[in-house]
C-alpha cells in the first residue's frame, strides 16, 4: 500500500473523532492538557486497535474471497463513507455533553463510536493481503493528533465546520474504495 493510500485512509478514519473532538473543544467550559491528552490518547489507541481486530478476522477468511475481495473492499469502505455522510447530513449530536466526556465511560463509549468504521477498514486490508501493522500505526497516531487538533479548534472556532469535516471524511473512504476496484479492475483487464 502506497503512503497517499495510507495517509488517506488515516485521515479520512480520524474525521469521526476530529469532529468530536471539535464540538468537545466548543462545549468544555475549560480546555486542559489533560482533555487534550485523554481524548487523543484514547481516540488514537481504539484507532489503531479496530483495524487490527478487523484484519485478524479478515485473514481467516482470506482465501474464500481472494475472487471478489476487491469488491467487498469498496462496498465495505462506500458503506462506512456513506455512513459518515447519513451522519454529517443528519446529525448526531450538536448538543452540550451532560459530563466531562473525556472521562471513564463517556471517553470509552466515543473511543468505540468513532473507531467502528476502522474495523471495517481492518478487514479489507486483510481481504487484500496488506499487513495491518504498519497502517494500524499511523492511522492511530494520525487520529491521536487530528483529535488534539480538533478540540485546539474548536476552541478556537466553534462546531459550525465539524460537519463538513465529517462529510470530507465520508467522501475520501468512498474514493479509496473506488481507488481500490479501479486499480484491481484494471490489473485485471491487462
Amino acid at each position: 500500500m502506497d503512503i497517499l493510500t495510507l495517509l488517506g485512509i488515516a485521515v479520512a478514519l480520524a474525521m469521526d473523532a476530529f469532529a468530536v473532538a471539535l464540538s468537545t473543544g466548543l462545549f468544555l467550559p475549560q480546555l486542559t492538557g489533560r482533555h487534550l491528552f485523554r481524548f487523543g490518547f484514547h481516540f488514537g489507541l481504539f484507532q489503531a486497535l479496530m483495524p487490527i481486530l478487523g484484519w485478524l478476522a479478515g485473514i481467516g477468511i482470506r482465501r474464500q474471497i481472494e475472487a471478489f475481495d476487491h469488491w467487498l473492499a469498496f462496498i465495505l469502505l462506500a458503506l462506512v463513507g456513506g455512513k459518515m455522510l447519513r451522519d454529517a447530513w443528519h446529525g448526531h449530536g450538536g448538543k452540550p455533553p451532560a459530563d466531562d466526556p473525556t472521562r471513564g465511560l463517556s471517553l470509552v463509549l466515543l473511543s468505540i463510536a468513532t473507531s467502528i468504521d476502522a474495523l471495517a477498514v481492518g478487514l479489507s486490508l486483510a481481504v487484500l493481503g496488506v499487513s495491518i501493522w504498519t497502517p494500524a500505526l499511523v492511522i492511530g497516531i494520525t487520529t491521536g493528533i487530528l483529535t488534539i487538533c480538533g478540540m485546539l479548534l474548536g476552541r478556537s472556532i466553534g462546531q459550525r465546520w465539524s460537519t463538513g469535516v465529517e462529510i470530507l471524511g465520508g467522501l475520501i473512504l468512498i474514493a479509496i474504495g473506488v481507488k481500490i476496484l479501479f486499480e484491481h479492475l484494471l490489473l485485471q483487464a491487462h
